[in-house]
């Protein structure tokens, strides 16, 4: 090789070493910037979308034992009325239950060591939640065994909030000559509905199965009265 030969190879290897070692231009940084931008962007997309859906997820799942047990709650305390008077109408005769469309009125023991208190005045409310929907509250007092006024037991406890819609109904007594009837408004001194209607349109997609709630009532808290259970089940001895 002629020493201008290898002056040449020498110069082509010196500058490809330089072009080696120069490092990545401003605009081929910029491009891995924007891709690596693309891929965190994608990535984040991805994270918060599978957040959003497990918080969904448990939303529904609270919502959904929410109303489960709001129905078990209603259907156990309910069927447990007991026939004790709560008020009395304007002729003075006593009232063992009373309702309308938005509240109701019974008593009845609380389950568990609560029940140890007695009967209790138990009022059941639609009102409104501040959040252009209502919510539907049970508030609780103790019956003084001297037939004084009863005794408040703390703040009303919220079962259901974020209903759409809702209304109370009560069922008489069926005869034989034709079913009982549907009404908005109880307050018949002679006897307590045989069935509770609570009816909840809810906020999202979370539905309110129907509630027929039946009243049975123990003959041993009638107190003779015998008109309080007609048409009404009676509990069988134990």
């Amino acid at each position: 090789m002629t020493p201008v030969r290898a002056r040449n190879a020498e110069i082509r290897a010196t500058c490809r070493a330089a072009l080696r070692s120069r490092g990545f231009t401003l605009l081929e940084v910029l491009g891995a910037l924007a891709l690596f931008a693309l891929l965190l962007l994608g990535i984040y997309a991805g994270v918060r979308t599978a957040t959003h859906a497990v918080r969904s997820g448990e939303a529904s799942i609270e919502r959904l034992d929410e109303v489960r047990s709001a129905q078990q709650f209603l259907r156990r305390e309910l069927a447990q009325a007991r026939a004790v008077p709560l008020a009395r109408n304007d002729k003075g005769d006593p009232l063992f239950f009373k309702g309308n469309a938005n509240e109701l009125l019974f008593v009845a023991p609380l389950p568990g060591y609560l029940g140890r208190l007695g009967p209790q005045l138990q009022r059941l409310k639609l009102v409104p939640n501040g959040k252009g929907g209502t919510r539907l509250e049970a508030s609780f007092a103790l019956m003084p065994p001297d037939g004084s006024e009863p005794h408040a037991l703390g703040e009303p406890e919220v079962l259901v909030d974020g209903i759409r819609s809702g209304s109370f109904s009560y069922r008489t007594a069926d005869t034989p000559q034709m079913p009982g009837e549907w009404r908005d408004q109880w307050n018949d001194s002679r006897a307590m509905p045989r069935i509770v209607r609570i009816a909840l349109q809810l906020d999202g997609t979370t539905f309110w199965p129907g509630l027929d709630a039946p009243l049975r009532v123990d003959a041993s808290a009638t107190q003779g009265q015998a008109d309080l259970l007609q048409g009404l089940q009676r509990r069988s001895p134990q």
